[in-house]
């Protein structure tokens, strides 16, 4: 498990549950692991009683099985679940790339910039690990630049089984497809290009749905089998 420090003013509670769902949606802890309340304090240097309340706010998210008798489990991935969270995670972000094409607004993309340069630039190096932080701060300074970080704090929780997904179809897309969408929502951004944009950013995040049946054949222990679902 990644131990990132803890933040300025972060609660306990706050620190554990970061430091848990960065993990989960990293694959650092993955589909169907058993989480140890007592390990995770040890590593987290806490007291049980914030990890187990971190723990229990994430269940609620169903991205922690909590099992009576026997421990607490990371949940495996259920397609349905994983639509509703791209559902949302699509939903909101054509709203946030209409706003950011707004010709009135004051924005500055500069951070947009370089984000886009520094995918190109690690991609043709071939330092694809790069890549899946870069396409987080992409979306991420789109929010900022509109003055919409709470928004997106609050989209990356609830759509953390989608975000989790993301994480192994890295792996398996086309990078370069992934870069050159990212590059066409940057430029249709700066140009005032709204109607492009919105649909550059309903392909792009759409793109796993292609890559599903090549997710499940190299992960398909990290998938709930679709016939003995309730």
């Amino acid at each position: 498990m990644q131990i990132t420090e803890r933040k300025s003013g972060e609660t306990s509670r706050d620190y554990a549950y970061r430091v848990l769902k960065e993990n989960i949606i990293s694959l650092d802890l993955k589909p169907g692991e058993y989480v140890s309340e007592k390990g995770l304090a040890e590593e987290l240097g806490l007291s049980r009683t914030p990890v187990r309340e971190a723990i229990i706010d994430l269940s609620r998210t169903g991205i922690i099985n909590i099992v009576p008798q026997k421990g607490n489990y990371i949940s495996k991935m259920d397609y349905d679940t994983v639509e509703e969270s791209q559902f949302m995670r699509v939903t909101m972000e054509k709203a946030i790339v209409n706003l950011a094409c707004d010709p009135d607004s004051d924005i500055d993309f500069s951070k947009l910039e370089e984000n886009v340069e520094l995918q190109r630039f690690y991609l043709n190096k071939g330092m694809i690990d790069k890549m899946l932080d870069l396409d987080n701060q992409f979306h991420e300074l789109i929010f900022d630049a509109t003055n919409k970080k709470k928004i997106y704090d609050m989209v990356r929780d609830l759509t953390i089984h989608f975000e989790r997904l993301r994480s192994i179809s890295i792996h398996t897309m086309d990078m370069e497809q992934i870069v050159e969408d990212h590059e066409n929502i940057y430029k249709y951004i700066m140009n005032g290009e709204a109607d492009k944009a919105v649909r550059a950013i309903d392909v792009h995040l759409g793109r796993y749905k292609v890559q599903e049946q090549e997710i499940r054949a190299s992960h398909p222990d990290y998938f709930i089998d679709s016939d003995k679902k309730d």
